[in-house]
């Protein structure tokens, strides 16, 4: 809620591990080319990305409605899109990018230097401050002419070009009004309709200037309980889960003839996320004590069937810098307990809101929870709405102890490096090292941000409980899936099916 989105996490993966014991038969899906149906766990709260950080948005619209002048695809690797080309200066200072003269708006309009400038600059000033932080290294946007625009950057970045990649380097139509309920870009499909509470359904653009879309029409559907996920494929209402949320039921997708299973990776880590303006929470006893408390092995088995891989800091093992902490802190209850009691902490009492609707929250904070009461701290559940109560509640006014959310956006790290991020973590060696990484040297970027990630782990300055494994169940015959979830799009244009 990337919050990751959002940075955050609201491609939310995960769930109770339940098996969907309630249908024995299954309905073999149709094949169409005609149109795709998508099962995913948590619905927009807004449509209008400058507003908002819950990656639910762009997991419907980013590439799909909304094109960037780059892209990442399913390896990670950067791709051109609407820039045909780009270049660099010496001092990587000026990034040149050539626009494909081709590139069209669903309204017909041609995506110029104009557009691309004043979108930019739009998300230079948007209302989200993740997105504004992001673009802030920017000094100025230059128009060349019609298919040539140059960005010039107060200092050298070795972030900033895998943002334009994502969120902040959607290119908007100028023509655009309503961002949050009519949003029309560049890509191959265009909104159709919202139906609040269950879909939202995209068209195809029949003016994209690059090679269409399969489909007619794209639904994202919107289904937050596992079970009712797993019956809706199994009776072939939909054509894809996008993220299963009950690792139990993948044996009833064993038949290859009717599915297919994709595994891969993702960069969603599972946060226990503390608000460092909290004063018990401002010591690092207490907070290494809530680590040693938590068995997070247990946790995965418990609450996401043994699938995840552990983690020490916010950094997934694909990350180029990826340095295995898990163990950082053990599961080591008795050691939870000395630790509070060198902090001189009794009857430690801490408010630990969760989105309700994202599936894995909830028994998460209920097994967390069980394990603090061990050592001596109680820790009261609240299960919000994600986008009535969690987002402005928790992410933006900051009122909670702890909280646990699912971090997708890639390079995520980079938030514990703003104070003013809904965690408050306020470290400035942290700081100077993310600033070292970023305007440094090429080829001190991995060092440096080893370094980073290892002085966040020995912080605690969250309790990281894994990263999620990319499951996605298709019906046979859909083929160009991306099998890793190296961005926060469900990126449909690469799918086409057979018939």
């Amino acid at each position: 809620m990337s919050v990751s989105r959002l940075g955050l996490a609201a491609v939310v993966f995960a769930a109770v591990s339940v098996l969907f014991a309630g249908c024995t038969t299954t309905v073999d899906p149709p094949e169409s080319s005609k149109s795709l149906t998508i099962g995913v766990t948590l619905e927009p709260p807004t449509l209008d990305l400058t507003t908002s950080d819950a990656a639910s948005i762009p997991q419907v619209l980013l590439y799909n409605v909304y094109e960037t002048l780059l892209k990442i695809d399913s390896d990670g690797q950067i791709r051109p899109l609407l820039a045909s080309a780009y270049q660099v200066s010496e001092d990587g200072l000026v990034y040149t990018f050539e626009l494909d003269p081709a590139a069209l708006f669903a309204s017909g309009t041609p995506v110029d230097g104009d557009a691309v400038a004043a979108s930019i600059n739009q998300m230079r000033e948007a209302p989200s401050q993740t997105w504004r932080s992001q673009m802030a290294v920017i000094a100025d946007v230059v128009v060349v002419d019609a298919q040539t625009v140059q960005v010039i950057l107060s200092q050298p970045s070795n972030f900033w070009l895998y943002s334009m990649t994502s969120t902040p380097g959607i290119i908007f139509d100028p023509a655009l009004t309503d961002l949050a309920t009519k949003p029309a870009g560049s890509g191959p499909y265009k909104l159709k309709d919202w139906v609040k509470g269950d879909q939202i359904i995209l068209e195809k653009n029949p003016n994209y200037w690059a090679t269409p879309g399969q489909f007619e029409t794209v639904t994202f559907r919107y289904i937050p309980d596992p079970n009712a996920m797993v019956a809706a494929m199994l009776s072939g209402d939909l054509d894809i889960v996008g993220e299963l949320t009950s690792p139990d039921s993948l044996p009833q997708f064993n038949d290859t003839a009717k599915y297919t299973v994709l595994r891969g990776t993702t960069n969603g880590e599972v946060v226990l996320g503390f608000n460092h303006n909290r004063p018990a929470l401002q010591d690092l006893l207490v907070r290494q004590a809530i680590c040693h408390a938590i068995d997070r092995q247990g946790l995965v088995d418990n609450v996401w069937g043994g699938q995840g891989e552990l983690i020490g800091s916010m950094v997934v093992p694909t990350d180029a810098y990826y340095e295995d902490l898990s163990m950082r802190y053990p599961y080591d209850p008795d050691k939870a307990r000395e630790l509070l009691a060198q902090a001189g902490v009794t009857n430690l009492k801490l408010a630990l809101r969760v989105p309700a609707d994202a599936p894995y929250a909830p028994p998460a904070a209920t097994y967390i929870a069980s394990q603090l009461a061990e050592v001596g701290i109680t820790a009261t559940v609240e299960e919000l709405d994600f986008g009535s109560r969690w987002l402005p509640e928790v992410f933006i006014d900051g009122d909670y102890d702890m909280t646990i959310v699912a971090h997708v956006e890639p390079r995520d790290i980079v938030n514990f490096a703003n104070p003013n991020y809904y965690w408050h973590y306020d470290n400035p060696a942290f700081q100077s090292l993310i600033q070292q990484a970023d305007a440094g040297p090429a080829d001190q970027f991995v060092p440096t941000m080893i370094q980073a990630a290892a002085l966040l782990a020995d912080d605690a300055a969250a309790d990281w409980l894994f990263v999620f494994p990319n499951l996605i169940v298709a019906r046979a015959g859909l083929s160009g899936i991306g099998q890793n979830a190296t961005t926060l799009s469900f990126d449909v244009t690469t799918i086409s099916a057979k018939g």
